[in-house]
């Protein structure tokens, strides 16, 4: 497997660097193009869930244990929780951004009917893992509903209708924009508020928050410790990366508005990662310093991170039955809503068996993107060649959204 992890990887940063070179000032427009704040809006809820607002706190120990760990000795732990989520990780959003909004119009390999099954496997059982991330945590973050370990039915009740909050949002596409925008907001809602309660108390200022911000430079300084898979932890994470990026960038291809190749890559690497490094630096502050987030704090972190979690299952849904003929209009409403809560449901569950793994998800994900490569070789790469501009039928018209149901 981990093997395999580094070919998909290393296939992917080449990749990247090809489109740059060949494609890098072409303007790319999607099906439904938006202004740059709301795609960047779109990218960074759908792209990021529930694991951003409760892995950290969890982690940061871990990070911090040479002993245990050796391979982290490199640097700080602040650093290595910015490595695993995000900057040079987004480009893989990247690439399948701008192969679904330049290249798959033409080439349709994702239409053929094994790959578009293989596809929805990979969509389905990421929405489902999701949702088991947020079950898993709920005992840590909500001791008081139960003993701090157990998952108990009061967690299995939140995280069912979180699934069916998602499903049935997902029935119209207007929902996208407010929920993205609405996630975002609160996001930084909960960065001010954890920020004022850390460096605005008598113990502490705003100068510590600078101090302990700088020690993300010790991801700039070893990026290239992050390439490849340091140990099965990273590794893990990488698979979860690879799983997550052929459908977010699916996804979010077809809210690009104009924004030229070069200007997609930095904007999905640098606008994400400026708030994740606020927020892991806070709570980094809050770990090292060993200061309690027991009642308000972790309750507004569940809040966000369940308001992430309907974000992307929103996304995701919407994709997979979009990409199955599964749509509102031919199944009616209500079919279409129990039909995808009990699917979801019952995957959650069976990731909880550990009967289901990301790591598999994310290998099925890289075999997709290396057939998709090999097929373009072998009968679509004078076609790929040619390719000077975005689909003509793409129009900048930032109205459009608002006409779809």
């Amino acid at each position: 497997m981990t093997t395999w992890l580094s070919i998909g990887i290393l296939f992917t940063f080449a990749a990247i660097a090809f489109v740059i070179y060949r494609w890098g000032n072409m303007q790319c427009i999607g099906v439904t193009p938006v202004r740059k704040f709301t795609f960047i809006a779109i990218l960074f809820t759908s792209g990021l869930d529930v694991g951003l607002i409760m892995f950290p706190l969890t982690e940061f120990a871990g990070y911090a244990d040479l002993a245990a760990s050796p391979e982290y000795g490199f640097t700080n732990p602040l650093a290595i929780e910015f490595g695993f989520w995000a900057c040079l990780i987004w480009a893989f959003y990247f690439l399948t951004c701008f192969y679904f909004c330049v290249i798959e119009p033409r080439v349709k390999f994702f239409e053929i009917p094994l790959i578009k099954f293989i596809n929805n496997l990979v969509i389905i059982g990421t929405c489902a893992f999701t949702a088991y991330l947020l079950l898993s945590n709920l005992p840590w973050y909500l001791p008081n509903l139960g003993d701090g370990e157990t998952i108990v039915s009061s967690f299995y009740l939140i995280v069912f209708m979180v699934i069916a909050a998602a499903v049935y949002s997902s029935t119209s596409i207007k929902y996208v924009r407010y929920l993205s925008l609405g996630s975002t907001w609160l996001f930084f809602g909960l960065i001010a508020i954890m920020w004022s309660g850390a460096f605005l108390s008598e113990d502490s200022s705003v100068g510590e928050f600078f101090s302990t911000f700088a020690l993300i430079g010790g991801y700039f300084s070893n990026m290239h410790e992050f390439v490849l898979p340091m140990n099965d932890y990273h590794e893990f994470y990488l698979f979860w990366w690879f799983a997550w990026s052929i459908m977010i960038g699916q996804f979010t291809s077809r809210f690009v508005g104009g924004m030229k190749t070069y200007q997609v890559l930095l904007a999905m690497m640098i606008f994400p990662s400026i708030p994740i490094a606020i927020w892991f630096t806070v709570l980094y502050y809050y770990s090292a310093n060993g200061i309690d987030t027991t009642g308000f704090y972790n309750l507004a972190m569940v809040i966000v991170g369940i308001t992430f979690v309907i974000n992307s299952l929103d996304s995701l849904v919407r994709l997979y039955t979009d990409n199955l003929n599964l749509t509102v209009e031919r199944l009616g409403k209500v079919p279409y809503v129990i039909g995808n809560i009990v699917v979801l449901s019952g995957l959650t569950l069976l990731f909880k068996l550990d009967f289901l793994a990301i790591q598999w998800v994310g290998a099925l994900a890289i075999t997709l993107i290396l057939g998709c490569f090999v097929y373009i070789l072998k009968g679509h790469l004078s076609k790929v060649a040619d390719i000077e501009r975005s689909p003509k039928a793409n129009k900048i018209d930032f109205t459009k959204i608002e006409l779809l149901d």
